[in-house]
């Protein structure tokens, strides 16, 4: 029998705090310290050098200031980096708390010398649990500063590609960089949903086996996911669309023409969702009604027992009253009262005729269809 791995949405609970003023930096609790990898690129050559301190960081911008830079920030649990980039790269206070506080949905905000896009970075975990993070993306012209949740290599493909140095990916700037990311987050949801998809198989064969109340659950948990999904693809799509329809310089023709292919799986993932979300709902109903079937078959067949023995039952009642021919005390024959009570056959006519009977029904029953499974 296949078995189902059961991969299920991971709890996370942020607790803002209230009334704090706007552009406040409030990090989360359990919050990952920064790991910082400073990706440096142009047409000939791409280096990648981890980054300890804000102070080495400073040092390394102004030594390859000529160069397209990528910092790729892995944990924002340092207050003291956002407000040093707040300070350095001049960026929005409102900017920096959209980062710090990780609930932001996907979205596109334009402050003019850059932009600030937020995705939701979906993926399966070790322990298959399902990881639904913040990932943002500040754009200036020659400069990309990413910003994530956890320490998760997710973007490995988008580095080795900068690593081997094909395509666009070292020529095309900071904004083509910026696409190659989204384009890698909605293929995440892809892989995401086909696993879900294949949960969904594995207990569509269950079902027609053995329906059951527990598979039903399951079916519900996918369906969770599914709308989870749905929560990030929807907004996703729209801010994809943004960028496409913006006129700001950072992003380049050859980046949105790339975007439009990512535009076009993004709604192929909603697609996707939407199907899924569906099979989910028609699965439920299908184990309801399977259930709902069982429970018929049985119950018919308590009625056809039930049907069988309500004569006999009637018959042993009748002759079970025990009232007497004859007056034990006067010896006077009582005419109306029962006459076979003393028969010398009556137990062997009686069973006989009760069984007459069964068969009869049986006989009955099987000629309306009553033992036809279907």
């Amino acid at each position: 029998m296949a078995k189902i791995r059961r991969i299920r949405l991971k709890s996370k609970k942020y607790e803002p705090a209230i009334g704090l003023s706007p552009g406040s930096v409030q990090l989360y609790k359990d919050a990952l310290k920064p790991a910082i990898n400073l990706h440096i690129y142009n047409a000939e050559e791409y280096q990648c050098i981890p980054v300890n301190y804000i102070t080495e960081l400073e040092t390394r911008l102004s030594q390859f200031s000529e160069m397209k830079m990528w910092i790729d920030i892995r944990g924002i649990g340092d207050s003291d980096l956002l407000i040093y980039l707040q300070n350095k790269f001049s960026i929005s206070k409102l900017l920096i708390e959209d980062i710090a506080e990780c609930r932001q949905r996907p979205k596109l905000d334009e402050y003019g010398e850059y932009m600030f896009s937020v995705s939701r970075m979906l993926y399966v975990n070790p322990d298959l649990e399902i990881e639904n993070e913040q990932f943002s993306i500040i754009l200036f012209s020659n400069l990309l500063i990413s910003f994530q949740d956890s320490y998760a290599n997710l973007m490995e493909p988008v580095i080795n590609r900068l690593k081997g140095g094909k395509g666009n990916i070292r020529i095309g700037g900071p904004s083509y960089l910026m696409y190659a990311l989204t384009d890698v987050i909605i293929d995440n949801y892809f892989s995401l949903i086909y696993k879900l998809g294949d949960e969904l198989e594995t207990i569509e064969d269950l079902l027609y086996k053995k329906a059951d109340k527990t598979l039903m659950f399951q079916i519900q948990n996918i369906k969770r996911e599914m709308i989870m999904i749905r929560r990030c693809a929807w907004p996703e799509r729209d801010k994809i669309n943004d960028l496409l329809r913006t006129e700001s310089k950072l992003l380049t023709k050859l980046s949105k023409t790339y975007l439009k292919d990512t535009y076009d799986h993004c709604m192929q993932v909603i697609d996707l969702v939407e199907g899924y979300k569906d099979l989910t709902t028609s699965l439920i109903d299908l184990n309801l009604s399977l259930i709902s079937n069982r429970m018929n078959e049985i119950m018919k067949v308590l009625t056809i027992i039930s049907s069988i023995f309500i004569p006999l039952t009637f018959i042993a009642g009748i002759y079970g009253m025990n009232f007497a021919f004859e007056d034990p005390q006067t010896g006077k024959i009582l005419r109306n009262n029962m006459p076979e009570l003393y028969s010398e056959n009556g137990y062997v006519y009686t069973m006989v005729v009760m069984l007459l009977i069964a068969i009869l029904q049986l006989i009955y029953f099987w000629r309306k269809g009553w033992f036809n499974k279907n």
